[in-house]
């Protein structure tokens, strides 16, 4: 059977989790805007014309929800909730919303603001001008979600160790299970969405969005696959772009074997340029060249595979998890100790770490049971926009990684469940030009291993008015990593719609 590609797209930054924002003192009182429904048409008017109730949620934030389409083809087929967040302390006079999501797809927008207004997330020039808006999209978190296991069934599907050798028929075969359960849990538990929970119907939710909050263009900012949902809107209402912003850049047009095998590739290059500044420190648990700390890596995977480590909880850590904690830490260069005290632990037999790191990208709670549904989300959206791969395809990757990420690959490939999804894809894979849409700034990281630079290159290059700013460095996407110049660049194009440079590059 195929197995798909690892696709780690979820925004991921420095490990050391942050609390909500202390409540600050909150401005004065802003009258809400009344809803623009300019060109709506008649079928979708009561959509467009609601007017959010806020009510105040986390501490210095507010929360709405709003009803959109389960299916904007068919808006009388019943409908699902969107949920969102802004902070409660907004500008006197926003000049509008920014939509911000960062990414997944799975990934809450209502988390990442809460978490990131009052602790550098935003910069003030962004604070000062809009209300900052971060939404649920549909099939997330608080919005209208998929489900599909409980938190023991999810343990058992994300961290159970099949029996016997690594790509033996056994291994495979539980393998193969584990997605099919996963797959039929799905559809038993939210099978009337599925066949909706796509990136163009979030699209669509996004200009209803716009049009409730009372703005006349959109104004966005969105990280990783918030790059294909923004570049998605624009193609589908190029007439309501604002300024968009597409961090860390898909490109729309690679097949779901194409990024599979662009992002192992990435992600073994940045392994090595992780282990190169590893070695020169005293706490790398691996001596010698780089080609001999790559040896070491794929000894301790090896290693894993053959004697997983128990934890605390009676879970294992196996070379699967391993390298999934390896991979969540090259998210971000601030991650490296972490990755560095990880690696060495389990090397003397402490798996701990190194399974927080793995718990921490799954989103899983210390003592068990699951903070989000981004697993679910996540997969749901990829069966649907991405069309099934053929097992020759699927056999000709196999032959490529092994050439190209001989250590990590074969940590990187898992059952896959859109196989025995109950909805057929109805995604295309297609360049996006969004003809006649305002300016849109991508931005691309050169060492980016989850979204690789070249794709931020084809976006920027096919979309008609995109333009590419890049910034030289190691990790997935630029806005707020530390770039003077980058977040300078950003806030900018969002605030004014003032283009950087043609041709830009930032350290």
């Amino acid at each position: 059977m195929i197995r798909r590609l690892f696709a780690a797209l979820a925004v991921v930054g420095a490990l050391a989790a942050s609390a909500a924002c202390t409540p600050q003192p909150s401005r004065p009182e802003v009258p809400e805007k009344p809803p623009v429904t300019d060109g709506v048409p008649e079928e979708l008017l009561s959509f467009y014309q609601q007017q959010p109730q806020w009510e105040d949620c986390a501490d210095g934030f507010q929360c709405a929800t709003i009803d959109a389409p389960r299916d904007w083809d068919n808006p009388a087929d019943g409908t699902i909730e969107l949920a969102m967040t802004r902070p409660a302390d907004r500008p006197a006079d926003p000049q509008s919303s920014l939509l911000v999501n960062p990414g997944g797809p799975g990934g809450s927008g209502i988390e990442y603001v809460q978490s990131s207004i009052g602790y550098d997330g935003f910069g003030e020039a962004l604070l000062d001008t809009f209300d900052i808006v971060g939404f649920d999209p549909r099939g997330v978190g608080e919005s209208t979600p998929v489900a599909c296991l409980d938190a023991d069934d999810m343990d058992a599907y994300l961290y159970d160790i099949p029996s016997g050798a690594r790509g033996s028929e056994e291994w495979e075969a539980e393998l193969e299970a584990g997605a099919e359960t996963f797959a039929a849990g799905c559809e038993e538990s939210s099978g009337d969405i599925l066949p909706f929970i796509t990136t163009e119907q979030s699209a669509r939710d996004m200009d209803l969005l716009r049009g409730v909050l009372g703005d006349r263009k959109l104004n966005y900012l969105g990280f990783s696959y918030g790059t294909y949902l923004g570049a998605t809107y624009a193609e589908l209402f190029p007439q309501n772009t604002g300024n968009l912003v597409l961090d860390g850049a898909m490109d729309p047009s690679v097949s779901s074997s194409e990024v599979g095998r662009s992002q192992v590739v990435a992600f073994e290059k940045s392994l090595g340029t992780y282990l190169e500044a590893c070695l020169e420190a005293s706490a790398c648990p691996f001596r010698g060249t780089l080609d001999q700390a790559y040896d070491g890596v794929a000894s301790l995977l090896a290693r894993l595979d053959r004697n997983p480590l128990p934890t605390a909880d009676g879970r294992e850590l196996g070379g699967d998890a391993m390298m999934l904690g390896i991979v969540v830490a090259l998210y971000n260069e601030q991650n490296w100790p972490s990755l560095t005290e990880a690696l060495a632990n389990a090397s003397d037999g402490d798996p701990e770490m190194a399974m927080y790191l793995a718990d921490f990208y799954n989103e899983r709670a210390q003592g068990g049971g699951y903070l989000s549904n981004s697993t679910e989300a996540f997969t749901a959206y990829n069966c649907m926009d991405y069309p099934t791969e053929t097992d020759e395809q699927y056999e000709a990757d196999k032959e490529y990684l092994s050439e190209h990420a001989p250590v990590t690959w074969e940590y990187m490939l898992g059952a896959d469940p859109c196989q025995y999804w109950p909805v057929p894809p109805s995604g295309v894979r297609e360049p996006i030009t969004a003809a006649g849409a305002a300016p849109i700034l991508v931005v691309g990281t050169t060492g980016d291993p989850a979204t690789p630079y070249a794709w931020a290159e084809a976006l920027a290059d096919d979309l008609e008015s995109g333009q590419l700013l890049t910034r030289r460095g190691e990790g997935h996407t630029a806005y707020g990593s530390g770039s003077a110049c980058i977040d300078e660049a950003v806030e900018a194009f969002l605030v004014d719609g003032t283009l950087p440079e043609e041709g830009l590059v930032c350290s």
